[in-house]
């Protein structure tokens, strides 16, 4: 299972990346506005940053809505960097899209992915990436982790190569749960990730031998 971090906040991607255990990164427009990166050119920037601090795949957001606006902000976020993964949104125009790049060898991202239909146009139309959004969908009394297990068991039926993208993840059981079911990646916060180290018999059993060492070397 890939980890990506959800975040457009350079330290705390530094951080997960001395980790050692980051695969990769996913931006968007709200995650960019939350750390005051505005204006095209500084955002581009931003990106290319983020390319340099990891080795995995960032995912970059087109703002279009329709089919050439994607187009064109695709290809230029795709010029920016070897890494860049062009991030559409669960649109026909977006599924239009993401068969267009996908012809052109350019990895893309769907987003905004709420139902096993939705997942299944977006593999159909050849994208490297399809991201369900679990914790909005638990936000509305809707099992976001049984949406992973039917894009798992579509994709497996006919070998899609599309990798399940699990976003919106809130917490440390997500992952673990997302990792029992299937999907391919996480992206998260960097809190959740921390959140597997966590055990209260490691912190109790690491105390007893810190305390035995010193009794017995003092």
């Amino acid at each position: 299972m890939k980890f990506f971090i959800d975040t457009a906040n350079l330290a705390q991607i530094k951080e997960a990346q001395a980790l050692g255990v980051l695969d990769g990164v996913t931006t968007n427009p709200s995650l960019m506005a939350k750390e005051g990166i505005t204006g095209k050119n500084n955002i581009l920037k931003h990106y290319v940053d983020i390319c340099n601090l990891v080795e995995g795949d960032v995912s970059a957001e087109v703002n279009a809505l329709d089919f050439d606006g994607m187009i064109r902000e695709g290809e230029e976020l795709a010029e920016l960097h070897e890494q860049i993964v062009v991030k559409l949104p669960m649109t026909k125009e977006g599924v239009m899209a993401a068969k267009y790049f996908s012809d052109k060898g350019i990895k893309t991202n769907v987003t905004l992915v709420f139902s096993a239909g939705q997942a299944l146009l977006a593999a159909k139309a050849g994208a490297t990436y399809v991201s369900p959004f679990i914790g909005r969908l638990d936000d509305v009394s809707t099992d976001g982790l049984n949406l992973i297990e039917e894009i798992r068991e579509i994709y497996d039926n006919y070998g899609y190569e599309t990798q399940i993208l699990a976003a919106s993840v809130r917490h440390t059981m997500h992952i673990v749960n997302c990792a029992k079911i299937g999907a391919d990646v996480m992206t998260g916060p960097l809190s959740a990730i921390y959140g597997l180290l966590k055990h209260p018999l490691t912190d109790i059993g690491l105390a007893q031998f810190v305390a035995d060492f010193e009794k017995g070397n003092k």
